[in-house]
């Protein structure tokens, strides 16, 4: 709905998805809506984003994703 930020593919297959950023001047069109993480992954026959859960005690109403990136250690 909100539309994806930016995205980083694991070399595994995995896509992390940030979307619902909101910045002065931009259009929103879910605009209460809090941001969110997605997981895609791109192995599957008909890859489906899929919301992952924010673990409680984060605030989901402020979460405004700016980009996104992984750290294989």
């Amino acid at each position: 709905e909100t539309g994806s930020e930016d995205i980083d593919i694991l070399p595994n297959g995995l896509a992390f998805i940030s979307s619902g950023l909101k910045y002065p001047g931009l259009k929103s069109f879910a605009p209460d809506k809090p941001g969110e993480i997605f997981l895609m992954d791109l192995n599957e026959e008909k890859p489906r984003a899929a919301e992952l859960r924010i673990s409680r005690g984060f605030d989901l109403a402020s979460f405004n994703p700016h980009g996104i990136s992984t750290y294989i250690d």
